[in-house]
Protein backbone atom coordinates (compact mmCIF):
# COMPACT_ATOMS: atom_id res chain seq x y z
CA UNK A 1 0.00 0.00 0.00
CA UNK A 2 2.48 2.14 0.87
CA UNK A 3 4.50 1.83 -2.33
CA UNK A 4 1.53 2.15 -4.77
CA UNK A 5 1.13 5.63 -2.32
CA UNK A 6 3.79 6.66 -3.48
CA UNK A 7 3.85 5.62 -6.72
CA UNK A 8 0.74 8.68 -6.99
CA UNK A 9 2.48 10.86 -5.47
CA UNK A 10 5.38 10.76 -7.92
CA UNK A 11 3.28 10.68 -10.56
CA UNK A 12 1.37 13.95 -9.27
CA UNK A 13 4.62 16.14 -9.06
CA UNK A 14 5.50 15.10 -12.54
CA UNK A 15 2.38 16.95 -13.76
CA UNK A 16 2.65 19.93 -11.76
CA UNK A 17 6.25 20.17 -12.28
CA UNK A 18 6.21 20.35 -16.36
CA UNK A 19 3.15 22.62 -16.38
CA UNK A 20 3.69 25.27 -13.69
CA UNK A 21 5.29 28.45 -15.69
CA UNK A 22 7.48 30.88 -14.21
CA UNK A 23 8.75 34.85 -15.11
CA UNK A 24 10.78 33.50 -18.26
CA UNK A 25 7.87 32.17 -19.95
CA UNK A 26 5.64 35.92 -19.59
CA UNK A 27 6.53 37.48 -23.51
CA UNK A 28 8.23 40.20 -23.26
CA UNK A 29 5.69 42.31 -25.22
CA UNK A 30 3.70 42.01 -22.44
CA UNK A 31 5.90 42.99 -19.99
CA UNK A 32 6.77 46.37 -22.10
CA UNK A 33 3.19 46.81 -22.14
CA UNK A 34 2.94 46.27 -18.22
CA UNK A 35 5.99 48.93 -17.80
CA UNK A 36 4.38 51.51 -19.66
CA UNK A 37 1.71 51.84 -16.71
CA UNK A 38 5.20 52.32 -14.08
CA UNK A 39 7.31 54.99 -13.41
CA UNK A 40 11.13 55.28 -14.21
CA UNK A 41 12.34 54.08 -11.17
CA UNK A 42 10.05 50.67 -10.88
CA UNK A 43 11.04 49.84 -14.86
CA UNK A 44 14.71 50.14 -13.41
CA UNK A 45 14.70 47.55 -10.53
CA UNK A 46 12.69 45.23 -12.83
CA UNK A 47 15.15 45.32 -15.16
CA UNK A 48 17.34 43.07 -13.10
CA UNK A 49 14.69 40.66 -12.73
CA UNK A 50 15.90 38.42 -15.52
CA UNK A 51 17.00 38.68 -19.28
CA UNK A 52 13.30 38.88 -20.86
CA UNK A 53 12.59 41.82 -18.26
CA UNK A 54 15.97 43.50 -19.45
CA UNK A 55 15.09 43.48 -22.34
CA UNK A 56 11.57 44.96 -22.27
CA UNK A 57 13.25 47.74 -20.24
CA UNK A 58 14.86 49.08 -23.18
CA UNK A 59 12.31 48.73 -25.47
CA UNK A 60 11.68 52.36 -27.34
CA UNK A 61 8.48 52.41 -26.99
CA UNK A 62 8.30 51.85 -22.75
CA UNK A 63 10.45 54.77 -22.74
CA UNK A 64 8.48 57.20 -25.39
CA UNK A 65 5.67 56.65 -23.25
CA UNK A 66 7.49 58.45 -20.89
CA UNK A 67 8.99 61.08 -22.49
CA UNK A 68 6.90 64.78 -22.40
CA UNK A 69 4.93 65.70 -25.66
CA UNK A 70 7.30 68.46 -26.42
CA UNK A 71 10.72 66.06 -25.70
CA UNK A 72 11.53 66.46 -29.86
CA UNK A 73 11.53 70.04 -29.03
CA UNK A 74 13.65 69.48 -25.76
CA UNK A 75 16.00 67.12 -28.11
CA UNK A 76 16.58 70.02 -30.67
CA UNK A 77 17.31 72.45 -28.24
CA UNK A 78 20.15 70.55 -26.25
CA UNK A 79 20.86 67.17 -28.18
CA UNK A 80 20.07 68.02 -31.86
CA UNK A 81 19.18 65.83 -34.49
CA UNK A 82 22.30 64.53 -35.54
CA UNK A 83 23.05 62.87 -32.38
CA UNK A 84 19.69 61.60 -31.37
CA UNK A 85 19.25 59.51 -34.67
CA UNK A 86 21.65 57.14 -32.87
CA UNK A 87 20.08 57.56 -29.89
CA UNK A 88 17.51 54.83 -27.61
CA UNK A 89 14.51 56.15 -26.34
CA UNK A 90 15.66 55.27 -22.94
CA UNK A 91 19.08 57.19 -23.72
CA UNK A 92 17.28 60.26 -24.33
CA UNK A 93 15.41 59.78 -21.37
CA UNK A 94 18.52 59.33 -19.16
CA UNK A 95 20.37 62.57 -20.79
CA UNK A 96 17.26 64.90 -20.53
CA UNK A 97 17.34 64.24 -16.91
CA UNK A 98 20.90 66.03 -16.42
CA UNK A 99 21.02 69.37 -16.55
CA UNK A 100 21.41 70.31 -20.18
CA UNK A 101 22.95 73.88 -21.17
CA UNK A 102 21.76 75.91 -24.13
CA UNK A 103 21.81 79.20 -25.43
CA UNK A 104 25.57 79.58 -24.58
CA UNK A 105 25.22 77.92 -21.56
CA UNK A 106 22.90 80.90 -19.74
CA UNK A 107 19.83 79.20 -19.52
CA UNK A 108 19.36 74.81 -18.11
CA UNK A 109 16.63 72.45 -18.94
CA UNK A 110 16.01 69.19 -17.37
CA UNK A 111 13.35 66.42 -16.61
CA UNK A 112 12.51 65.09 -13.12
CA UNK A 113 14.11 62.02 -13.00
CA UNK A 114 10.86 60.32 -10.88
CA UNK A 115 8.21 62.22 -12.68
CA UNK A 116 9.32 63.39 -16.53
CA UNK A 117 8.33 66.64 -15.66
CA UNK A 118 10.47 69.91 -17.25
CA UNK A 119 11.89 72.09 -15.26
CA UNK A 120 14.07 74.86 -16.21
CA UNK A 121 16.96 77.79 -15.09
CA UNK A 122 17.63 80.88 -16.69
CA UNK A 123 20.55 82.66 -15.26
CA UNK A 124 21.16 86.69 -14.42
CA UNK A 125 23.35 86.74 -17.37
CA UNK A 126 19.67 86.14 -19.41
CA UNK A 127 18.02 89.17 -17.86
CA UNK A 128 18.22 92.36 -19.02
CA UNK A 129 19.17 94.21 -15.70
CA UNK A 130 19.09 98.32 -15.89
CA UNK A 131 23.03 99.65 -15.37
CA UNK A 132 23.95 95.95 -15.47
CA UNK A 133 27.35 97.70 -17.87
CA UNK A 134 28.16 100.03 -15.22
CA UNK A 135 30.56 99.09 -12.81
CA UNK A 136 29.61 101.37 -10.18
CA UNK A 137 26.22 99.98 -9.81
CA UNK A 138 26.35 95.85 -10.77
CA UNK A 139 29.19 93.22 -11.21
CA UNK A 140 29.01 89.94 -12.03
CA UNK A 141 30.54 87.89 -9.06
CA UNK A 142 31.95 84.78 -9.15
CA UNK A 143 30.14 81.50 -6.37
CA UNK A 144 29.45 78.02 -6.87
CA UNK A 145 26.42 78.49 -5.37
CA UNK A 146 24.54 79.05 -8.30
CA UNK A 147 24.98 76.31 -10.74
CA UNK A 148 26.09 79.23 -13.19
CA UNK A 149 28.93 79.52 -11.39
CA UNK A 150 28.26 83.62 -11.27
CA UNK A 151 25.55 85.67 -10.55
CA UNK A 152 24.52 88.97 -10.82
CA UNK A 153 25.47 91.94 -7.53
CA UNK A 154 23.84 95.34 -6.88
CA UNK A 155 26.31 97.56 -4.79
CA UNK A 156 24.00 100.47 -4.71
CA UNK A 157 21.38 102.21 -7.18
CA UNK A 158 18.21 103.85 -7.09
CA UNK A 159 16.34 102.14 -9.67
CA UNK A 160 16.36 98.68 -9.78
CA UNK A 161 14.99 96.46 -12.85
CA UNK A 162 15.49 92.93 -14.02
CA UNK A 163 13.37 91.49 -17.43
CA UNK A 164 13.63 88.54 -19.13
CA UNK A 165 12.06 87.04 -21.91
CA UNK A 166 12.03 82.93 -22.64
CA UNK A 167 10.37 81.52 -26.18
CA UNK A 168 10.09 77.49 -24.97
CA UNK A 169 7.45 74.69 -25.69
CA UNK A 170 6.31 73.67 -22.20
CA UNK A 171 4.25 70.23 -21.86
CA UNK A 172 0.79 70.15 -20.76
CA UNK A 173 0.61 71.24 -17.41
CA UNK A 174 0.48 74.14 -14.57
CA UNK A 175 4.09 76.27 -14.14
CA UNK A 176 5.29 78.73 -11.67
CA UNK A 177 8.12 80.65 -12.36
CA UNK A 178 10.21 82.43 -9.11
CA UNK A 179 12.74 84.76 -9.17
CA UNK A 180 15.96 83.39 -7.00
CA UNK A 181 17.46 86.47 -5.17
CA UNK A 182 19.81 86.99 -1.59
CA UNK A 183 20.38 89.93 0.49
CA UNK A 184 23.59 89.86 1.02
CA UNK A 185 27.32 88.97 -1.11
CA UNK A 186 28.23 85.20 -0.91
CA UNK A 187 32.37 85.27 -0.35
CA UNK A 188 34.21 82.65 1.20
CA UNK A 189 36.95 83.15 4.23
CA UNK A 190 39.26 80.78 5.54
CA UNK A 191 37.17 78.00 3.45
CA UNK A 192 34.07 78.60 5.15
CA UNK A 193 30.95 80.25 3.41
CA UNK A 194 30.38 83.84 4.78
CA UNK A 195 27.77 86.27 3.77
CA UNK A 196 29.05 90.09 3.60
CA UNK A 197 25.68 92.08 4.44
CA UNK A 198 27.73 95.69 4.56
CA UNK A 199 25.86 96.89 1.83
CA UNK A 200 22.74 95.76 2.21
CA UNK A 201 19.66 98.65 2.36
CA UNK A 202 16.44 99.93 1.07
CA UNK A 203 14.75 96.91 0.87
CA UNK A 204 12.32 97.33 3.81
CA UNK A 205 11.18 100.65 2.74
CA UNK A 206 8.88 99.47 -0.31
CA UNK A 207 8.10 96.29 -1.74
CA UNK A 208 10.07 94.37 -4.87
CA UNK A 209 6.78 94.32 -7.69
CA UNK A 210 7.04 91.18 -9.76
CA UNK A 211 5.23 90.81 -13.10
CA UNK A 212 4.83 87.56 -15.43
CA UNK A 213 2.50 87.55 -19.08
CA UNK A 214 2.37 84.92 -21.68
CA UNK A 215 1.84 85.28 -25.47
CA UNK A 216 -1.45 83.48 -24.95
CA UNK A 217 -2.58 86.68 -22.74
CA UNK A 218 -1.90 85.19 -19.09
CA UNK A 219 -0.77 87.55 -16.65
CA UNK A 220 -0.04 87.73 -12.93
CA UNK A 221 1.45 90.21 -10.83
CA UNK A 222 2.85 90.42 -7.03
CA UNK A 223 4.62 92.40 -4.77
CA UNK A 224 6.67 91.32 -1.46
CA UNK A 225 9.52 92.79 0.88
CA UNK A 226 12.72 90.92 0.53
CA UNK A 227 14.00 89.32 4.13
CA UNK A 228 16.26 87.06 5.41
CA UNK A 229 19.78 88.29 4.57
CA UNK A 230 22.71 85.88 3.91
CA UNK A 231 20.30 82.88 2.64
CA UNK A 232 19.50 82.22 -0.97
CA UNK A 233 14.99 82.67 -1.42
CA UNK A 234 13.07 81.96 -4.04
CA UNK A 235 10.43 85.09 -4.88
CA UNK A 236 6.83 83.62 -6.59
CA UNK A 237 6.66 85.77 -10.09
CA UNK A 238 3.52 84.08 -10.93
CA UNK A 239 1.92 80.90 -12.49
CA UNK A 240 1.10 79.90 -16.33
CA UNK A 241 -0.75 76.91 -17.43
CA UNK A 242 -0.19 75.01 -20.75
CA UNK A 243 -3.55 73.42 -21.85
CA UNK A 244 -3.12 72.12 -25.17
CA UNK A 245 0.65 72.07 -26.28
CA UNK A 246 0.63 73.55 -30.02
CA UNK A 247 4.21 75.06 -30.27
CA UNK A 248 6.22 77.28 -27.93
CA UNK A 249 4.85 80.06 -25.64
CA UNK A 250 6.56 83.42 -25.06
CA UNK A 251 7.15 84.35 -21.48
CA UNK A 252 7.76 87.83 -20.35
CA UNK A 253 8.92 88.21 -16.53
CA UNK A 254 10.88 91.28 -14.27
CA UNK A 255 11.08 92.15 -10.96
CA UNK A 256 11.58 96.21 -10.31
CA UNK A 257 11.89 98.73 -7.15
CA UNK A 258 12.01 101.78 -9.23
CA UNK A 259 10.94 104.47 -6.13
CA UNK A 260 13.66 106.45 -6.40
CA UNK A 261 13.50 108.27 -2.87
CA UNK A 262 15.84 105.91 -1.62
CA UNK A 263 18.93 103.85 -2.74
CA UNK A 264 19.30 100.21 -2.57
CA UNK A 265 21.87 97.90 -2.83
CA UNK A 266 23.21 94.63 -1.54
CA UNK A 267 21.26 92.29 -3.32
CA UNK A 268 21.98 88.86 -5.35
CA UNK A 269 20.20 87.52 -8.44
CA UNK A 270 21.44 84.46 -9.53
CA UNK A 271 18.10 84.21 -11.69
CA UNK A 272 14.61 82.72 -12.45
CA UNK A 273 13.51 78.94 -12.02
CA UNK A 274 10.41 77.78 -13.95
CA UNK A 275 8.88 74.34 -12.50
CA UNK A 276 5.67 72.26 -12.66
CA UNK A 277 3.43 74.09 -9.06
CA UNK A 278 3.63 69.96 -8.10
CA UNK A 279 7.80 70.43 -7.98
CA UNK A 280 7.92 73.66 -5.99
CA UNK A 281 8.75 71.75 -2.78
CA UNK A 282 12.07 70.68 -4.31
CA UNK A 283 13.09 74.50 -5.24
CA UNK A 284 16.33 74.17 -2.77
CA UNK A 285 17.41 71.20 -4.82
CA UNK A 286 17.42 73.17 -7.85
Amino acid sequence: MGAGISTNNDDHSGYFSSSMTCLDDIPESCISSMMMKMDPQEICKLSRVNKTFHRASSDDYVWESKLPQSYKFLVNKVIGEEKVCSMTKKKIYAKLCQPNFFDDGTKDVWMDRCSGQVCLLISSKSLKITGIDDRRYWNYIPTEESRFKSVAYLQQMWWVEASGELEFEFPKGNYSLFFKLQLGKPIKRLGRRVCNLEQVHGWDIKPIRFQLSTSDGQNSLSQCYLNGPGEWAYYHAGDFVIEKPNGPIDLKFSLAQIDCTHTKGGLCIDGAVICPKELAHKLKQF
